[in-house]
């Protein structure tokens, strides 16, 4: 039944989410199925079979409830065979707990307090709307605790609102509204107004919840948790009620009067602050999931960001009163010289600082200048531009985002436990340039700075989204065996802590891994773990060639007997375009493998161990630019993306703050979302439309008319 309702809901065939749900219950990962078990899941990407997966663990859980639902109104002896039918037909969260609601243990309520008093047969005399007086009737019970017939008429409407608003209709009649009709609505609290300035576009404001853009939503919800903003979500009362009553009160007998009161008692106690709480939760779970995908869209893109190569690099953390940090890394990123220099006030060393980079860069081969875009940033690259050397020396400007968060971390001071964090902040600039995507692995996906209200979404869901990115962007890369650390080993499919931890120590003790087959050597590495890893690792001038490709060790031998049918070596196929295009894949397919693998496999053969992100591009920014007080409106400048949010895109111009395009300002055409025209540290040129000083904000434009 859940594969069904998986197929149903993705539109997915019901064979390829069985297959998909059986691999991932076997403990396949996602990249390993999206690559290497085409034919069984009908060429799902990575995307697909994670919705899957979703699916099928939610509608699990789903079942589990509906097993302790069944069991807990059993033990009622509540339980007949409609209600029974009516649960296990049900795959609705809502609508389940809706059901479940009557027979949910209670608390003390005023409809209980109500019943042990004996006022049940009264609340059911009333809902019968009949002609009799309500207070003859109410006399029958007046006795001990019910002192009079007020009182016990008033206990007979607690008990009709608890029945309104376990009433699943009613339930559904409110939802519907609120889901048509609701407003989210935000006030500032009496006397917050200076202390609350950054929320004053919240001030007063109102939204209908179906349309309010979910950074929005997450910012009147963080105002109202720093205590700034009122918030409520509501339809309009008089509308709701105006649906509600005429569904209880029948006619127009003194006791339906009764019946209406506490039907409009059931919706502003029991009802409406239950449905409000329910869309407060479901549009903040929405927002959250809105912000995570962007966030672990911008991740994705600053982590498959062009890599320099292997090349020596001089990795520069620049500053003012303290210096700027230099460290030297050769063409593995390890550490090989680091210094002070003090070419900026108050010290303004220039002459000694000139010759110290100019030395290094001689000493050292240096190829490359990776500098760090905080703080002195600009005046650190216009310094370095000046200067003269020996060879050719390309001039990076690096995003410094998480660096700090690197260098106090248990990671940098493993890695380099006689050094203080502004050598570890250098060279994870450094080393940002190589590779970013080596490097950045090291740091907490949050604390790379390319989110929208991070902090403010689920922390578990937001964990989870970033993860599963950080492993899809490894996998899709390729990893070196016996380069990779152990933070990035931990990300290659069907690995994790433990075994990245045993391949580091393997590989110091045993030397390279001159194999794939010889990862098997390693503790703990099962055919299991093999299978899952050994197609994303890459290991140059193996002996196999295939071993420094994406093809998978149990497709070699396909490979081998297309080598053999054409008369020729493996080594062959990969350099001869010419031979790879006579192989006729139709001869190779099994039960097994399909053309989608022979296709992969033929791809791969064409270029081997090639890195599928593009190289790095020296950016320059305008060199008359270098603070906020130097723009002007109207003016054009080079910028660099750093940020994308649902509501446009943050561009670094060089004066130290980022400056915002807003998505209305992206292009001539319109724009559904920001991610349609720019990625993540592309270059772009921006018109300043307007700098607003008070607030800190500055407004550009992307627009060519």
């Amino acid at each position: 039944m859940i594969t069904q309702l998986i197929s149903k809901s993705l539109n997915i065939s019901l064979r390829n989410v069985e297959n998909t749900i059986n691999l991932l219950n076997e403990g396949a990962t996602i990249p390993f199925i999206s690559r290497y078990r085409k034919e069984a899941t009908g060429g799902l990407d990575e995307v697909a079979i994670a919705n899957i997966a979703e699916q099928n663990n939610k509608l699990l859980e789903l079942q589990k409830r509906k097993e302790f639902i069944l069991k807990t109104i059993t033990e009622q002896e509540k339980l007949t065979p409609e209600l029974e039918k009516k649960i296990k037909d049900s795959w609705d969260s809502t609508e389940l707990e809706d059901i479940y609601l009557p027979f949910k243990p209670k608390r003390q309520t005023r409809a209980e307090i109500a019943r042990k008093r004996g006022l049940e047969p009264l609340a059911q005399w009333l809902m019968l709307q009949q002609n009799d007086s309500p207070q003859k009737t109410a006399e029958k019970f007046v006795k001990e605790d019910v002192t009079d017939t007020e009182t016990a008429l008033k206990g007979a409407c607690d008990i009709i609102a608890e029945w309104v608003n376990e009433d699943t209709r009613a339930r559904q009649m409110i939802r519907n509204l609120f889901a048509r009709e609701a407003m989210i609505t935000s006030k500032v609290i009496k006397g917050k107004e200076t202390e609350g300035e950054k929320y004053k576009d919240y001030f007063d404001f109102s939204a209908l919840v179906t349309r309010c853009p979910s950074h929005r939503i997450l910012a009147v919800r963080r105002g109202e948790a720093e205590g700034f903003l009122r918030v409520s979500i509501s339809p309009d009362d008089e509308h709701c009620l105006d649906k509600l009553v005429p569904a209880f009160a029948k006619n127009d007998t003194e006791a339906a009067d009764y019946v209406e009161d506490a039907v409009i008692d059931a919706y502003k106690r029991l009802l409406k602050p239950s449905i409000e709480t329910e869309f407060a939760n479901l549009s903040k779970e929405k927002a959250d999931e809105t912000a995570i995908a962007v966030f672990a869209e911008n991740l994705r893109q600053l982590l498959l960001a062009p890599p320099l190569g292997q090349q020596r690099i001089l990795g520069i953390d620049p500053g003012y009163r303290t210096g700027c940090k230099l460290v030297c890394l050769d063409e593995q990123g390890n550490l090989l010289h680091n210094a002070t220099i003090y070419p900026h006030p108050p010290q303004s060393d220039f002459k000694a600082s000139a010759n110290k980079v100019e030395q290094l860069v001689s000493a050292y081969k240096i190829n490359a200048i990776a500098i760090g875009n905080g703080t002195a940033s600009r005046e650190t690259e216009q310094f370095i531009a000046k200067l003269r050397y020996d060879r050719e020396v390309k001039v990076f400007v690096v995003s410094e985002n998480g660096a700090s968060v690197y260098s106090a971390s248990k990671t940098a001071r493993e890695e380099f436990p006689e050094y203080d964090v502004t050598v570890r902040g250098a060279v994870s600039i450094g080393r940002r340039l190589s590779d970013p995507l080596a490097e950045l692995v090291k740091i907490d996906p949050k604390s790379i700075g390319v989110g929208q209200y991070q902090h403010d979404v689920d922390q578990n869901k937001l964990k989870k989204g970033l993860d599963t990115v950080v492993e899809s962007c490894v996998n899709l890369v390729g990893v070196n065996v016996n380069t990779a650390s152990k933070h990035l080993l931990v990300y290659v499919s069907g690995l994790g802590p433990q075994l990245a931890q045993n391949m580091i120590d393997y590989r110091r003790e045993n030397g390279p891994f001159l194999s794939r087959k010889a990862l098997k050597n390693v503790p703990r590495m099962g055919d299991k773990s093999f299978e899952q890893c050994a197609g994303f690792f890459r290991i140059p001038d193996a002996e196999n060639p295939l071993d420094n490709s994406a093809v998978h060790p149990e497709s070699y031998h396909i490979v081998q007997r297309m080598a053999e049918d054409m008369s020729a070596t493996v080594n062959d196929l990969l350099k001869n375009e010419n031979l790879r295009s006579q192989i006729q894949l139709d001869k190779y397919v099994t039960d097994k493998v399909g053309l989608p693998t022979l296709n992969d496999i033929i791809k791969e053969l064409a270029k081997p161990g090639l890195d599928p992100r593009t190289q790095a591009k020296v950016f320059e920014f305008a060199q008359h630019i270098h603070r906020v007080e130097d723009l002007q409106p109207g003016m054009e400048l080079p910028g660099i993306v750093t940020n994308i949010t649902n509501f446009g895109c943050f561009v670094d111009v060089g004066v130290k703050q980022d400056g915002l395009v807003h998505i209305s300002q992206l292009a001539d055409k319109f724009v559904k979302h920001p991610s349609e025209v720019v990625k993540l540290n592309q270059h772009v040129k921006v018109k300043v439309l307007e700098i607003d000083k008070a607030r800190g904000r500055i407004s550009f434009s992307m627009k060519v008319k």
